[in-house]
């Protein structure tokens, strides 16, 4: 289509160079008939080249017609005539003066003409990119600013333009929103949205070529937002000035799309600040509402279980009753921890302590409620004094020793593991239990505050989901990493934590 139109175009100027030059001949002839002298038959000719170049484009043109009016002089109003010899030597001068001067003369108004349709362009694209920025700047929503993409890109290019959007998640939505007439937009569902986004995508500043249409992306800053659709036909006779506009107003629908994202998320962000910061206060406040009743359960309940037979049948009641107890206590500890450490009110208190004295409360501590569980730490021979909050890390062990309980209910040993890195200056520790495991949906996201396993709910007894989010949020705080992984032999789980054998303070 686009060489039909040049041909169209060659085809045009040869015809107004003729029409020029027999206009100018014509002229001319006239002007000789009545005795004017030849200085005016050069100047019609002279005019005529201006004229030429004037409604032709490029230099080609007014060259040729610059030569032609030369010859077309000699061969008419030079003796001999009707040849393009000559009698007198000094018309050759006349000669070069006259193409010299039609040949600047075609230049300049070349020139002349190209500089004007530049600025004129040049004001075009302007004028169309205030338009569509300053109309975008209204806009609430992607949708809103699709619409107003197509309207002005149809305008712009004369064309049925059309725009895709994407989601937050970089998905395509079902449906084009395409300009069918001056004022009207239709959508247009598309049977396969994603086969787009597939040939679309690592395209940042070319294009797609389709059966109907050519598509460009509209990348944000850091993902695709969407796709401007082009008919084929348009898109093939787009001149450099509407590839510039085109271009220019995709890169203008990107900022506004942006813009949209970023309002979303700021809100959205907010709104989960808020969230985090409601729950967090109503679990402080009833945290500590309970921890008051609670110590009085368990000691009341402690004192009981002195004063009753172990073959009393309300024995293994309050035995109940003093575990549930023991347990909502420290379920109260860790809300209570959490909420303090992600807030930032709770300061560490480090001093150097031997890790072998927190190990060892933590497994007095759980003992108490598991007296047959048996176990095991390694240890290395020398003694290290590692800076630590104590009470944390000593709640640290004691999380990670019930999560292994809870994951290990048939396996009555649990290894802790203890290694010093002097390499890399930091204790590597390592519970390992030889329980079920940990699946593979739940290993990326075990660590997430109220996540529970095996797809049970976060208020089942004993699966509240915080002791692992507290693990992490104390170790992280203390300038180590904390992972979990499954056995190498399938046995089971090892959960690995890391400390600084030196304080960064």
């Amino acid at each position: 289509m686009l060489e039909k139109w040049r041909f169209y175009d060659k085809v045009f100027s040869l015809f107004i160079v003729t029409l020029f030059l027999i206009a100018a001949s014509g002229i001319s002839y006239l002007f000789d008939q009545v005795g004017f002298p030849e200085t005016n038959i050069v100047i019609v000719y002279l005019l005529a080249v201006i004229l030429i170049s004037r409604f032709t484009k490029g230099y080609g043109f007014g060259i040729m017609a610059s030569i032609a009016g030369t010859l077309l002089f000699n061969y008419l109003f030079t003796s001999p005539y009707y040849t393009l010899t000559v009698d007198n030597p000094s018309y050759f001068i006349t000669f070069i003066i006259m193409t010299t001067t039609a040949l600047i003369t075609s230049a300049l108004t070349t020139q002349a003409k190209k500089n004007t349709i530049k600025a004129q362009e040049k004001e075009a694209e302007m004028k169309a990119l205030y338009n569509l920025t300053s109309r975008l700047t209204d806009a609430l929503d992607i949708h809103q600013i699709a619409s107003i993409s197509t309207k002005m890109l149809s305008d712009a290019l004369n064309c049925k333009a059309s725009c895709l959007c994407f989601d937050e998640n970089g998905d395509p939505e079902d449906f084009y929103i395409q300009q069918s007439d001056n004022d009207k937009q239709v959508h247009i569902k598309i049977e396969d949205s994603n086969d787009i986004k597939h040939h679309i995508e690592g395209i940042r500043m070319g294009h797609v070529v389709n059966q109907e249409s050519y598509d460009w992306p509209i990348y944000g800053q850091e993902n695709i937002l969407g796709v401007i659709r082009i008919p084929i036909d348009n898109a093939e006779a787009l001149d450099e000035t509407q590839k510039r506009i085109l271009h220019s107003m995709i890169e203008n629908t990107a900022l506004a799309m942006d813009r949209v994202h970023l309002s979303y998320q700021r809100l959205k962000s907010h709104e989960e600040t808020t969230q985090e910061r409601y729950r967090g206060n109503l679990l402080r406040g009833i945290s500590h509402d309970l921890r008051t009743p609670l110590s009085g359960i368990t000691a009341t309940s402690e004192m009981l279980l002195g004063m009753t037979d172990t073959i009393d049948p309300r024995f293994d009641m309050i035995k109940a009753i003093n575990n549930d107890s023991i347990w909502l206590h420290s379920l109260v500890e860790n809300v209570l921890s959490l909420t303090r450490l992600q807030n930032g009110k709770l300061a560490l208190t480090k001093e150097k302590e031997a890790v072998e004295e927190i190990i060892d409360q933590s497994v007095r501590q759980i003992k108490k409620r598991k007296k047959d569980l048996k176990i095991e730490v390694t240890m290395p021979d020398e003694i290290v004094l590692i800076p630590m909050d104590a009470k944390l890390i000593m709640q640290v062990f004691i999380n990670l020793l019930e999560n292994a309980i809870e994951h290990s209910p048939d396996v009555k040993v649990i290894e802790i593991v203890v290694e010093y890195d002097t390499e890399d200056k930091k204790m590597i520790v390592k519970v390992i239990d030889n329980g079920s495991g940990i699946g593979v949906k739940d290993i990326n996201e075990i660590f997430e505050p109220f996540y529970t396993s095996s797809g049970k709910h976060a208020d089942a007894k004993n699966r509240i989901g915080l002791g692992l989010s507290i693990c992490e949020t104390i170790v992280i705080a203390h300038g180590g990493e904390i992972k979990a992984q499954n056995r190498e032999d399938n046995t089971g789980a090892e959960f690995i934590f890391t400390l600084p054998m030196e304080d960064d303070r």
